[in-house]
């Protein structure tokens, strides 16, 4: 299916795979590109030379599109430009205004994607050039920008910036959700959860086991219970012993929760792993796991199988144009 947004980022299916910071590299990025969608590498906080290397790498597996993803709660004006650099095609901003940016990154030639929670913030992006929008309903996974759901968000956004691509995220990890996307008026989807089951994503064992055997109420959103890095960044994640033991002792604020400076984990490269430090959960990581935060949407519910990041891409595609089909049928027999 090739949708508005499809033309605009030059891919061949209306998939993009979420940044999922931790949990995505260059063979999870290329294998949904290859894939005929947009595969998204997390750099927002790397150093220079990792993201140069990640880039490459990326680029040495796949001919394709893909993008880099930058949180402007942090400056990105060295890392955008290393991006340009190194020919990266598609940039994608999240968090606070992106007007600073938005400029360079067209003028170096990239295309320029950014998530927004409102109508407002969407027609604002488009004002400053962005290329296509990003929706982000409220039951998306790790950071979450608004508190609108995904249904009601959508239409709005839509309605405000058309023609403008605009592309769905939160809650969509099938066919199902892509099909309901683009009846939307989305051109869309960005999926995140569904491709932590991937072979390729570098998570944890038992992070990838718990995100399997979740069901639809088994996500909380948070404001600030993880340590994200930066101020008001509410975020959702699988409820585990560290979200039950604050909240049995009243939600307490920092500084006064329930084990904080505990070591609960290890990690080869990453060292110590305190209580409510905010940490994908990697290969490598050793101890208490499942008190780390967990990210996951409230989709988790519709993952119930490992898969390689192509299959998943091929699968939700195939599923959402059948079902569209099946539903233009009966409506030309009606």
């Amino acid at each position: 299916m090739i949708t508005a947004g499809c033309e605009r980022l030059g891919i061949e299916v209306p998939i993009v795979q979420a940044p999922m910071g931790g949990a995505v590299g260059p063979a999870l990025a290329a294998a949904v590109s290859n894939a005929g969608g947009l595969g998204t590498l997390a750099l927002w906080a790397a150093d220079i030379p990792t993201l140069r290397r990640q880039v490459r790498e990326t680029r040495a597996l796949t001919a394709k599109p893909f993008a880099v993803n930058l949180v402007l709660e942090f400056p990105q004006e060295e890392r955008l430009e290393a991006c340009l650099q190194e020919g990266v095609p598609v940039i994608s901003f999240f968090w606070r205004e992106p007007s600073a940016l938005v400029a360079r990154a067209k003028s170096g030639g990239a295309i320029v994607l950014h998530t927004v929670s409102t109508a407002t913030e969407a027609r604002h992006a488009v004002e400053c050039g962005v290329d296509v929008v990003i929706a982000q309903g409220w039951e998306a996974g790790g950071h979450v920008r608004g508190r609108v759901a995904t249904m009601p968000l959508i239409p709005a956004v839509v309605d405000a910036v058309g023609p403008v691509p605009v592309i769905a995220a939160g809650g969509i990890a099938d066919g199902r959700g892509l099909a309901a996307a683009l009846a939307l008026g989305a051109s869309g989807a960005w999926i995140g959860t569904r491709f932590l089951a991937s072979n390729e994503a570098t998570i944890h064992p038992h992070y990838r086991e718990r995100i399997l055997q979740a069901t639809e109420n088994d996500t909380v959103y948070l404001e600030e219970l993880f340590d994200i890095g930066w101020p008001k960044a509410p975020h959702r994640v699988l409820r585990n012993s560290t979200v039950a033991a604050w909240e049995a002792a009243g939600r307490p604020t920092t500084g006064q929760r329930p084990g904080e400076g505990d070591v609960v984990a290890t990690s080869k490269s990453r060292g110590p792993i305190l209580r409510y430090r905010s940490y994908t959960p990697a290969a490598d990581a050793e101890g208490d796991i499942d008190a780390l935060s967990l990210w996951a949407g409230q989709s988790a519910a519709l993952v119930h199988k490992i898969q390689p990041a192509a299959e998943i891409v091929r699968e939700i595609d195939s599923e959402a144009e059948t079902i569209l089909l099946r539903l233009a049928q009966r409506r030309l027999g009606s």
